[in-house]
């Protein structure tokens, strides 16, 4: 029998119902959304759904994550989901040269800080002017955790990897401007997260 290699990811339910609204009113009225760090696919097919107007371009980068995005693509039926990319942020070229915007959720806190930069940058290539970065996730502001529940999350994060960590909204703006992108809204969300919106200049 053939195993079923859909995840499940508790998050996604908790928070897709909550983030629609802001995509909703901040993505373009058509065109490709690439989705970086796609994890399950269960956002992408939620999303993707809710706003058929749109093409929606999952990617990851673990194998078991991109065959659980094509299980979910497939099971939920959704014409408007890509086949999804193999993308590693870091890498100097992406599979994908052009995109209308850029939705990350969850990703920035659970990779190295090199990451981010290199994120932006890539951001920054593919998007058109005036193209919309979508960052989700706890961040620090001034370099101070909002709530005690995100100081416990970002130490359990350096435990599971040095690396990993919770973000300074300031540092974020600071490596997005310089590739162009400006900080265009900040918007508190519920459990002490963030909604990031930039444009790229």
């Amino acid at each position: 029998m053939q195993l079923d290699p859909r995840q499940f990811a508790p998050a996604t339910e908790r928070n897709r119902h909550l983030i629609l609204p802001v995509l909703q009113r901040v993505l373009p009225a058509a065109g490709t959304v690439l989705e970086i760090g796609s994890g399950t696919g269960e956002h992408a097919v939620y999303f993707a759904q809710a706003l058929s107007h749109l093409n929606w371009q999952p990617s990851d980068t673990n194998p078991a994550a991109l065959a659980s995005i094509r299980a979910w693509t497939e099971h939920a039926g959704a014409g408007n989901v890509a086949a999804p990319l193999a993308l590693d942020v870091r890498a100097p070229t992406w599979p994908l040269t052009r995109a209308d915007a850029l939705v990350s959720i969850n990703v920035i806190h659970y990779s190295p800080w090199e990451s981010t930069p290199a994120l932006l940058a890539g951001a920054a290539r593919v998007l058109p002017e005036g193209g919309i970065v979508y960052l989700y996730g706890p961040y620090r502001r001034e370099g101070r955790h909002t709530a005690p529940s995100n100081e416990e999350f970002d130490a359990w994060l350096k435990r599971r990897d040095p690396e990993f960590g919770v973000r300074d909204i300031e540092a974020v703006e600071a490596e997005a401007a310089a590739c162009g992108l400006c900080l265009d809204e900040v918007i508190a969300m519920p459990a002490n997260n963030f909604s990031l919106i930039l444009k790229r200049s």
